[in-house]
């Protein structure tokens, strides 16, 4: 039996969404049809919606389904925002320096209209630097895209705060939630985004699965990255993956139902964890500890081991973490997330935990881990 903690990449199927996606499997239809069969596939897709939709606080014509969150940040960050009669473009995208590649690199503005804002050694977007970047552009329609939950350290950004400075300065702001629904409470009313985002995926859902909401009606996009019929309200073209969408609505249900007896539950097999890296090798560093985090995510690196090393190690054990994002063509690179923290170190080891963890993995890892650490540094006093 392998151990998998590595949820902050993908979450297991959870058994209601595999029964819920398999259910809409077995309906024939397509949504967009008239007939009965299309009229049965429409009743799941926007029950999915409503779900989703009560769940962050939105209207149920605000969602748009996507094939997941990269698409959704593509989607969503561009200057064709419009917000009613205001159809100029935005002159202006900040992003947090931590921000997720599909923001990064996701963007639809030139690169001459980006600017990034830098985080603190905590890992938190610095806010007074946010203030200095909206002071430099007076009177610029401008966007900022801060994601609510780091991915890699699960460090807690303080988008609260920043969408108020950035509404007093006239902006939006976008927000990758993709980490933080059912970690933290995630809803328009608690963030003061203008649009969020996130996966199907990270919740225990069918992966090819996400949305993009948005807070208002009228908030619209007016340049669509996919065109042909009228699906999504015109939003998003071609046919929607019905069974993968029921799915993601039913682990986003069971997902929000467990939070408050999961979030302890998390937090305790996390300082185990932690605990134990701490007694295998004191002078381990947990990078974000000192800032709110979510109760599922621990990074930490060793001095003296490489992390790649300690990744490929505890796989060939049947110990699945990993390091940073997993969205790298299954490459170990250096984290842009450590560099915007000040970090010395590359690379972190992130092992991040979710509803099907249980105290005898963690336990299990514990132990592999520090059979790991003793090879590898007894390797190295024999080189």
């Amino acid at each position: 039996m392998r151990i998998y903690l590595d949820h902050n990449a993908t979450s297991p199927l959870r058994p209601e969404a595999r029964e819920a996606a398999l259910a809409a499997m077995e309906t024939l239809g397509n949504p967009s049809s008239v007939h009965a069969e299309g009229r049965a596939a429409k009743a799941l897709l926007e029950s999915a919606r409503s779900r989703i939709a009560q769940g962050i606080g939105t209207a149920r014509r605000n969602v748009t389904f996507t094939s997941g969150a990269t698409e959704a940040a593509n989607l969503a960050l561009t200057p064709m925002l419009q917000r009613g009669k205001e159809t100029a473009p935005f002159d202006l995208l900040l992003v947090g320096a931590g921000e997720h590649a599909a923001v990064l690199q996701g963007h639809r503005f030139p690169s001459s209209a980006v600017e990034s804002v830098p985080l603190t050694p905590r890992g938190q977007l610095s806010l007074d630097a946010l203030d200095a970047a909206l002071a430099r552009h007076p009177g610029k329609r401008l966007m900022l895209a801060l994601q609510l939950v780091n991915n890699e350290t699960g460090v807690i950004q303080p988008v609260r705060e920043a969408a108020e400075r950035v509404h007093a300065a006239g902006g939006v702001l976008i927000c990758d939630a993709t980490q933080a629904i059912s970690r933290i409470e995630t809803t328009f009313a608690t963030t003061g985004a203008d649009l969020l985002f996130f996966s199907s995926h990270k919740l225990g859902g069918p992966a090819g699965a996400g949305a993009l909401a948005v807070a208002r009606d009228e908030l619209h996009i007016s340049d669509k990255l996919l065109r042909g019929g009228g699906q999504e309200f015109g939003r998003r073209a071609g046919t929607e993956n019905v069974a993968a969408i029921a799915g993601f609505a039913a682990a986003f249900e069971a997902a929000l139902s467990a939070t408050g007896k999961e979030n302890p539950r998390l937090g305790e097999l996390r300082g185990l964890i932690e605990s134990q890296i701490a007694q295998i090798a004191p002078e381990t560093r947990f990078f974000g500890a000192e800032a709110p985090r979510t109760a599922n995510t621990s990074a930490f690196a060793i001095p003296g081991l490489s992390a790649q090393t300690l990744l490929m190690s505890l796989d060939l054990e049947g110990v699945a973490v990993s390091s940073g994002s997993a969205c790298s063509s299954g490459k170990v690179r250096e984290s842009h997330v450590l560099a915007a923290m000040g970090a010395t170190e590359k690379v972190a080891l992130r092992v991040s935990l979710g509803w099907s963890s249980r105290k005898e993995d963690v336990e299990q890892f514990g132990m592999v881990l520090a059979k790991v650490v003793h090879r590898l540094r007894s390797r190295r006093s024999i080189a």
